[in-house]
């Protein structure tokens, strides 16, 4: 699939759930305590971070998009810290404040990069439900995604009647579901469970195979939207009803701290489905948002600069010319990416409006378009001595500069057939007047369940005629 970052500003998203300080202290340590076997930190810098539910807001503002939090917090200075943090991004924070309860802080005391100690501040809350419902029903009015970011703290008590306000208003339901109990997210309309929270609902998974079935029960039982299984090192796994399962392998990155990673996915998939990407594309932003933000210190966020310059690093990452096994790579790539690949060939001797065209149109059958090149000696063959005008690789190098072509590569057979087989590409296309039947490798497309296209070509445009003006000439 060919990525690019939407437009967030018009992406507003409601986020609820469990917040949380988390608080770093940093500091060099050089000796051992004579108290007792431990490292003695001394410590020179002190930070502050919104955690939870608020560092899923703090991730959907860094993208440019317009976001409300609701959550429960005690009142104390850690809820000032949270909210004059949030504020100075422009979250918009409703925190239902309890007197006698502190604010969930996490304390991590860290040392040349490393964790050395954490220790967590909380009790679960007494939530006041039925304000906070309140509070949810009124802000549900201006926006696409409801969020529901659920550590188990006691933000969330009922699950369904924030899920019914949110259907009433047309509002999709995005769930990080926690706990052993996933009925309680019942009509959601994506679930986002790493797989160990998954496995603990349905099971071991041996497989994919078995990862697919265990999740298609487990949406049809829930009534889900859809549901995606973060599989950290093995990457992603969308699910939807009736639909293929869409495998996204982890991007490769030196992996520094995966903390608020889970965040970071179901934040970056919240924003593109209010910014109305389809699932897929959601997805595969969600996947490159990760793998930037593994490779920071602690729970980080990713601004939609980052995120862009990674997509456009992705979108032109192996285009061009490739060597059939290269090729074969990148096609077995794409398509577990749930990518369509288009195939066409030709000589393409002399580039003109007619092949610029026809290839437009061909790419739009599919995610990935290949155009295969005959070789100088199979161009001589079909056109006659004086053919090809271009070698071969200057052929190549100037399909590979336009938009629409992914890769190229070349064959030195009469016909395609052969590169068929290898690739099985999802769309054959050609150019012409003839019937598909007709069509050079059609039946091999054919027999393993593939497409056939012929498209018109441009009238007056024939490399073989341009040829003849300037001979005549």
């Amino acid at each position: 699939m060919r990525l690019s970052l939407p437009s967030f500003a018009k992406a507003p998203v409601l986020v609820v759930g469990d917040v949380m300080l988390d608080r770093y202290w940093n500091g060099s340590t050089s000796r051992i305590s004579p108290e007792a076997p431990v490292p003695v930190v001394k410590v020179d810098h002190m930070e502050d971070r919104p955690g939870g539910a608020a560092n899923v807001a703090l991730n959907i503002a860094a993208l440019g998009a317009p976001v409300s939090l609701v959550g429960v917090t005690g009142k104390d200075e850690a809820s000032t810290a949270l909210a004059q943090q949030l504020a100075s991004v422009g979250v918009q924070t409703y925190f239902q404040q309890l007197e006698n309860q502190p604010t969930i802080v996490k304390l991590r005391v860290m040392s040349r990069h490393q964790q050395l100690l954490r220790m967590d501040f909380e009790d679960r809350f007494n939530t006041d439900q039925a304000a906070l419902l309140a509070q949810v029903d009124a802000l549900l009015d201006g926006v696409k995604v409801l969020v529901l970011s659920d550590y188990n703290k006691g933000t969330l008590q009922n699950h369904q009647a924030l899920l019914q306000a949110a259907k009433r208003k047309g509002v999709a339901v995005l769930a990080d579901p926690k706990g052993h109990d996933f009925s309680i997210y019942r009509g959601a309309s994506l679930l986002t469970p790493n797989l160990a929270e998954f496995e603990a609902i349905v099971g071991y998974c041996s497989d994919e195979e078995q990862i697919v079935t265990r999740g298609a029960q487990l949406m049809q039982e829930l009534e889900l939207g859809a549901l995606l299984v973060t599989r950290s090192e093995q990457g992603m796994t969308l699910l939807r009803p009736n639909l293929p399962a869409v495998h996204l392998p982890a991007r490769a990155r030196e992996v520094f701290d995966v903390t608020g990673a889970g965040d970071t996915v179901i934040s970056t998939m919240a924003a593109a489905i209010a910014a109305d990407e389809p699932l897929p594309q959601a997805m595969a932003l969600a996947n490159i948002a990760a793998s930037i933000v593994v490779g920071k210190l602690g729970t980080s966020t990713v601004s939609a600069p980052e995120l862009r310059r990674e997509v456009q690093k992705n979108s032109s990452s192996g285009r061009g010319i490739l060597t059939i096994e290269q090729l074969k790579t990148m096609v077995e790539e794409a398509r577990a990416q749930g990518e369509k690949i288009v195939f066409t060939n030709g000589c393409f001797d002399i580039l003109h409006a007619g092949h610029v065209s026809y290839l437009e149109e061909a790419r739009q059958l599919g995610d990935r378009l290949i155009v295969a090149v005959n070789s100088d000696a199979s161009v001589t063959k079909l056109k006659g001595i004086g053919r090809p005008i271009n070698a071969v690789e200057r052929r190549m190098m100037v399909l590979s500069g336009l938009s629409a072509v992914d890769w190229t590569t070349s064959f030195n057979t009469d016909t395609p057939e052969d590169l068929l087989r290898i690739l099985k590409p999802d769309v054959l296309v050609k150019g012409g007047d003839y019937g598909v039947d007709q069509v050079v490798g059609a039946d091999i497309v054919y027999a393993y369940g593939g497409e056939v296209k012929v498209l018109g070509l441009v009238e007056n445009s024939s490399t073989t005629a341009i040829v003849e003006k300037i001979r005549s000439k």
